[in-house]
């Protein structure tokens, strides 16, 4: 009777809980039980493993085979308790040396053939096995991403019989980290100087990026609504290491998988409107992060915006204001990161017409307003800028090349990461990230700016909460202008982006 204990990780929503993958020989029939909330593909492992051992040249014992994945009540899914398995199979039959494993933990699904094939949150997992001071043995195929995490021990291996081979001899290979590698964010980014006209449409993109606010872009079908929006993350300033961390780390547990190349670029998400609310926010069974996950530290486009049902927009209400999302199931709860910029597009009828004075509007006044009432009112309240994109002028489409003194996304990126710049200094995060409470301290305004406001609030019928995001939005004007204060005039452009 023979009792083996090997580390693994779970995979929790983007945390990697510890699980003890404890293997029991015992007398009996021969038999392999595996307890501990196994989901189908942590049950079809049995199959794999002995597979896996046989055809190494390893045996099988031929006993009562019990093999507990604890604790107990944390869900385990997919094939990455496959490697630890098999090894605590072998420690517990005294195939390996004792205590060959004690400072490392174990990922890896098996091929029938001993293969060791890549996992899903290899980075997650890394990431949690540095902070516990213990190296990970790891797929070969996950080692470019778990590499991310420059202060970790990684072991990767490509087959089972050379890791037990390596077990014997006391030396598994180590991978160290490279040096890390320079953003992509510069890469093949669309050029603000490529959109001709649309001049406060371009300086409403400036403001969003400086300060993080989410904006609404109205206006006819063809006036450059898409090729703004686009162009926005090019705008931003570069992820931290932190950040960029934390968006690869999404990536790593998401069902699109970790893509190397994509290191240091902000996300960019465009979902099509037939999209569901689970799509959006994220969901299932095992809940997997959604698209407003998918764009945490980027953006999140949401083209024909009133074309998405009612419904699933309203699930971004919430996540808009705390820049996060719980999903709940019966027996457990995920929480995952949702800090994204929203960039909505929209006609301002269904034929797109409405106002363009060269276009000719065949909607009725109901079709209009049942159009724009799709859209609910807290959602609206809870978008900072709401722009008109007119439609462009044929002589500045026609003419010659880009708009003279068009100004490049190099030049507004400067301006931008200056006024961000201001911000961190002064209050650690973003102005849209400002709480009520710190409008007060960092974005405090004068006799003559709360006058304004208050007028504002009368004729414009400002809810607390849009009152909040004129001041922010102010804030980044301010910023962006080099002003210590907000002021009068920063005030009234803010109200300008205001009236939906």
């Amino acid at each position: 009777m023979s009792l083996a204990t090997v580390r693994a990780r779970a995979q929790n929503g983007l945390v990697a809980e510890e699980v003890r993958v404890e293997v029991h020989l015992g007398n009996g029939l021969p038999a392999l039980n595996i307890v501990g909330l196994p989901e189908a593909a942590v049950r079809e492992a049995k199959d794999r493993v002995r597979a896996a051992l046989t055809v190494s040249g390893f045996s099988f014992p031929q006993q009562r085979i019990t093999i507990n994945l604890a604790p107990a009540d944390l869900p385990k899914h997919g094939g990455r308790f496959d490697l630890p398995m098999a090894l605590g199979i072998l420690l517990a039959q005294q195939a390996l040396p004792a205590g060959c494993l004690d400072d490392f933990e174990v990922l890896g699904e098996l091929s029938l053939s001993g293969e060791i094939r890549a996992v899903q949150g290899a980075l997650p997992a890394a990431l949690q096995t540095t902070r516990h001071r213990r190296g990970l043995v790891l797929p070969a195929e996950n080692l470019a991403e778990a590499q991310l995490c420059r202060a970790a021990r990684l072991h990767p291996m490509h087959h089972l019989s050379a890791l037990v081979a390596a077990l014997h001899q006391g030396a598994l290979p180590c991978e160290p980290a490279p040096p890390p590698s320079p953003p992509a964010a510069a890469r093949d980014q669309p050029d603000l100087a490529d959109v001709r006209g649309q001049h406060q449409a371009k300086r409403a993109l400036e403001i969003a990026a400086a300060g993080g606010h989410s904006m609404r872009l109205v206006g006819p079908p063809g006036a450059g609504k898409s090729m703004l929006a686009a162009r926005l993350p090019g705008l931003l300033p570069p992820l931290s290491e932190a950040e960029a961390l934390e968006v690869a780390s999404i990536r790593s547990i998401s069902h699109e998988g970790f893509d190397a190349s994509l290191w240091g670029l902000r996300p960019y998400r465009s979902p099509h409107h037939t999209a569901s609310g689970v799509a959006l926010v994220g969901g299932g069974a095992q809940p997997r992060p959604g698209e407003i996950t998918l764009a945490h530290h980027g953006v999140l486009f949401l083209d024909e915006l009133p074309e998405f049902p009612r419904a699933v927009l309203d699930v971004l209400r919430e996540p808009l204001e705390s820049g996060h999302i719980d999903i709940a199931r019966a027996a457990r709860q995920t929480r995952f990161p949702a800090r994204f910029q929203l960039i909505a597009a929209m006609n301002p009828c269904p034929c797109g017409h409405l106002g363009d004075p060269k276009g000719q509007c065949r909607c009725t006044p109901d079709q209009v307003s049942r159009y724009q009432g799709r859209l609910s009112g807290p959602f609206l309240d809870r978008i900072d800028l709401h722009v008109g994109v007119p439609r462009v002028d044929e002589s500045a489409l026609l003419g010659p090349g880009r708009d003279a003194g068009a100004e490049r996304t190099e030049m507004v990126r400067a301006r931008v990461m200056d006024a961000r710049t201001r911000q961190i200094a002064r209050q650690h995060k973003p102005n849209a990230a400002l709480h009520a409470g710190e409008l007060d301290t960092h974005a405090a305004l004068d006799a003559a700016g709360q006058t304004l406001l208050q007028q504002a609030m009368t004729r414009l019928g400002l809810s607390a909460r849009g009152l909040h995001r004129v001041i922010r939005v102010a804030r980044t004007i301010a910023d962006l202008a080099g002003e210590t204060h907000v002021t009068t005039p920063h005030l009234a452009e803010a109200l300008r982006y205001r009236a939906p």
